[in-house]
């Protein structure tokens, strides 16, 4: 339903259990959560049109998963007919919408209601919710479910608006621009780059990719599933769960390679290097791309298209910094001047400004973005002291680097959902965290990553302004779920 319609629909001032921001993986992961524990007074606010998170955005040529199918998927939702062993986006955002469809979570998606802010009330124990249009509404429980990569970042680069021609970012890709026989300058060499640079290189008549940094890049054990597989899949739910036991043991081996110095951090840079050297056979472009940081100091990446776009004779690299843009193209500090008719950027998300542009509010006033003026910081990337009735998913040091996130969201939907429960029956005022177990948990994350190879010295989306690892977990999934699979409440002031 359209925001606007249902907020005259509860224009009676009613207050719900849960508001839910967002509504991806962990938006849709919530509702279902809260419907299986009997919990139906929620709803998800969503600024879009439709449902999806980043699988809504990201709509450019080639976008993928880069975490296998079956493992990037619902634990209780098995979908035995993926077509690949790495579902492209289509798919995604199809299998999550029949999700929401099925568990009859649609319904409760307002769409078009972008929150502005969110303030507490201790006195009622209920948060105050107003959109961007100045409408109001409350809820007991806030989850947000806005996630770390849905603003896009651009680039501070001189003279941008300067450009006469076509200019988008990936997570915003204008399909109405014809890219065939055209001049195409891309900026960045993230994620995104990697996949939608080929399909664009095919098109183009000449792309220029400028790059500050070169990533890491691992083949890509990807093709399309057999019949035969899918059908074993359908009709022997043990294979299917095998298979996806495997996958995510494999993840959480490669764990052992995001310790700096280590042996299988050194295997990795091997594997990564042998495939650059397979697949780029001049030795000045070789070297271009060749990392000078360790291993998942960035985010590794999986390609077996990317380094062969970049040999063809359409695609030149550019390594020399960028000066500025102008209205004909892209000038650098060396080589001046490269014309262009379109201009691509591949420069990721502002990932570290956690639940912005939203005002939050908690105890006394207090402004959420005020206590993250260092960095944003949660308990169990779940929860914050001062801020009570409030959960997080996909928070602040959850983002991995080895396995599927699908993991993390719902250990933290298993979390939140438990604590929701407690203040429901006991009829809480709230349940707001204390303030010494807040502290010692960021002591134990300051220390914990510290030997980590986020840590290393490289540039990356991982990391804030001021050089803190506001994003990635320090551990193996196994030790997060063991860590919330269930709130100790000893560690919360229960408010009655």
């Amino acid at each position: 339903m359209r925001c606007d319609g249902w907020l005259r629909l509860c224009s009676d001032g009613r207050v719900l259990s849960v508001a839910i921001i967002g509504s991806g993986f962990g938006g849709v992961g919530m509702g279902i959560a809260l419907k299986k524990a009997g919990i139906d007074s929620f709803a998800i606010f969503e600024k879009a049109d439709k449902l999806g998170g980043t699988w809504r955005d990201n709509t450019y040529p080639g976008a993928a998963c880069d975490v296998p199918s079956h493992l990037y998927s619902y634990s209780y939702e098995i979908k035995p007919d993926w077509s690949r062993m790495y579902a492209e986006q289509p798919e995604i955002l199809s299998y999550l919408q029949a999700c929401a469809d099925k568990y009859g979570i649609t319904p409760h998606i307002r769409f078009g209601c972008e929150i502005a802010s969110a303030t507490f009330d201790e006195t009622h124990g209920a948060w105050l919710f107003t959109t961007t249009k100045g409408a109001e509404v409350s809820a007991r429980t806030l989850v947000a479910a806005c996630g770390q990569l849905n603003r896009p970042a651009m680039p501070k680069i001189a003279g941008l608006s300067s450009f006469a021609g076509p200019s988008f970012h990936s997570a915003r890709w204008d399909h109405e621009i014809d890219l065939r026989g055209k001049r195409v300058s891309v900026i960045g060499t993230g994620a995104s780059a990697i996949q939608f640079v080929p399909p664009v290189a095919a098109q183009a008549a000449h792309l220029d990719l400028f790059q500050r940094s070169p990533p890491y890049i691992l083949p890509k054990w990807d093709r399309a599933y057999r019949g035969i597989e899918k059908r074993m899949f359908e009709r022997l739910g043990i294979v299917q769960s095998l298979h996806r036991k495997g996958m995510y043991a494999w993840g959480e081996a490669r764990f052992m390679g995001l310790e700096t110095g280590g042996f299988t951090n050194a295997l990795v840079k091997k594997m990564t290097l042998r495939h650059l050297e397979k697949s780029v056979s001049e030795p000045t472009l070789r070297a271009a791309l060749t990392p000078d940081y360790p291993p998942g100091c960035k985010r590794i990446l999986i390609s077996n298209d990317y380094y062969p776009a970049l040999c063809r004779p359409n695609v030149s690299l550019i390594i020399d910094p960028i000066l500025r843009v102008e209205p004909r193209g892209v000038v650098t500090r060396e080589q001046g001047l490269f014309a262009a008719d379109v201009l691509i950027f591949g420069t990721g998300f502002q990932s570290t400004d956690f639940l912005a542009p939203i005002a939050v509010r908690g105890k006394g006033g207090a402004l959420l973005k005020d206590a993250w003026r260092d960095g944003a910081e949660a308990y169990l990337g779940i929860t914050v002291s001062g801020f009570p009735n409030f959960f997080m998913l996909y928070g602040p040091n959850t983002n991995l680097g080895h396995n599927s996130i699908l993991v993390m969201l719902e250990a933290q939907i298993g979390y939140a959902v438990a604590a929701i429960d407690r203040i429901e029956k006991d009829n809480l005022r709230y349940l707001d965290l204390k303030p010494h177990v807040f502290g010692s948990f960021q002591k134990e994350v300051a220390r914990r990553l510290a030997d980590q190879v986020w840590q290393a010295g490289c540039t990356s989306w991982y990391e804030n302004a001021a050089g803190r690892n506001t994003n990635n977990w320090f551990g193996l999934t196994l030790e997060y779920r063991w860590r919330t699979r269930r709130p100790d409440f000893a560690e919360y002031d229960a408010v009655r």
